[in-house]
Parts: structure tokens; sequence; C-alpha cells
């Protein structure tokens, strides 16, 4: 059973965070585990519809962020890979300056020790160097950056569809199949 681990931190984007938990839900042999920030439970309370508890409910596990004696803090814990989405410029600077300041950051480090799928989707603009240069120092050490940026080429009508394009396109990153975006032919 493959499993994948999905945080979720204070940027502004939690209708990619939903829509990725909820794709990665519904895929059989599939475990989610799930680490969800303060600053996130806040943003989910102004941008979404959707409530925590209805994230934390696609899960198969969720760790408190605070818990570094569970299972993703640790190298010998095996998954296919951690989707950070969307991600903070303060998460993403921890990260890449070695900060563990919470169990986000420390299973992240560990994806990157171990030489695992590490992908950041970073929702912020516009970049200022310092968040370059983070990001370079993320990519240097083998993570993926994958900006918030939907697409337009499938012609869109509604938020929803352009959400779900996106989601599609983070599971081709990590490696998992799927029929969310459009492929172009």
């Amino acid at each position: 059973m493959k499993k994948i681990l999905l945080a979720v931190t204070g940027a502004s984007g939690m209708p990619y965070a939903f829509s990725l938990a909820k794709a990665l839900h519904e895929i059989k042999e599939l475990e989610l585990h799930l680490l969800v920030s303060h600053n996130a439970k806040d943003v989910i309370e102004k941008e979404s519809t959707e409530s925590l508890e209805a994230l934390l409910a696609y899960a198969h596990t969720n760790y408190d962020i605070t818990d570094f004696a569970s299972a993703p803090s640790s190298g010998s814990w095996l998954h296919d890979g951690m989707i950070i989405c969307p991600c903070s410029m303060a998460s993403l600077a921890s990260i890449s300056h070695g900060c563990q300041t919470n169990l986000i950051h420390r299973a992240a480090d560990v994806c990157l020790k171990e030489r695992r799928k590490l992908l950041i989707v970073v929702r912020e603009t516009p970049f200022q160097l310092i968040h370059v240069q983070n990001m370079q120092n993320l990519i240097l050490a083998g993570a993926s950056i994958m900006p918030a940026c939907p697409s337009f080429y499938n012609q869109p009508k509604t938020i929803d569809e352009m959400v779900t394009q996106f989601t599609g396109r983070i599971l081709d990153q990590v490696g998992i199949e799927n029929t969310l975006t459009k492929r172009w032919k």
C-alpha cells in the first residue's frame, strides 16, 4: 500500500489542499497521512467553505505537529513521498535552513536526508530574492518546487475546474496516475 504524507501550512490556497486530500483519499491502495499547521487551521476558517474536520476526515492518520515522536519524524518510517500544499514562505524558509520547529519541517528534512520525494507547492506572489534562494536551496537538496499556478489551456469554466486540473498536476509529480488533468494532445 502506498503512503503519501500531506502537510498543509498557513499559506493561502486551501482549495488546493482540500482537492488534493480528497483525490488522495479516493485512491484505493493508498494511505493519506496528514499534518496541519496551527496557521493552516486559521486560514481554513477564512478561505474554505469546508471545515478542518472535513480535511482531517480524508486522512488515514493525522498527526499533531508538535509530536516529534510520531512516525513522520523518523527515516525508518517508509512512505512514498511528502507534499506540502500550500506551503507558506515561513515553512519554506524553515525547511531550507534545517530549522525543525514543528513536525512538518522535521518530516520534510527526513525526506531530504532519506532521498524521498518532497514536493513543495508554494503559494506566494511576487517572489522576492530570499524566497527564490530558499527554493534554490531546496531544489539543490532534492526537493521539487511547484508554484500554485493553474493552467488555462483546458479552458476552465470554474475555479473548481482550475483547482482540479492543478491537483492532477500535483499527483503527476509524485507518480500517481490520475484523470484529473487534461492531457496535451
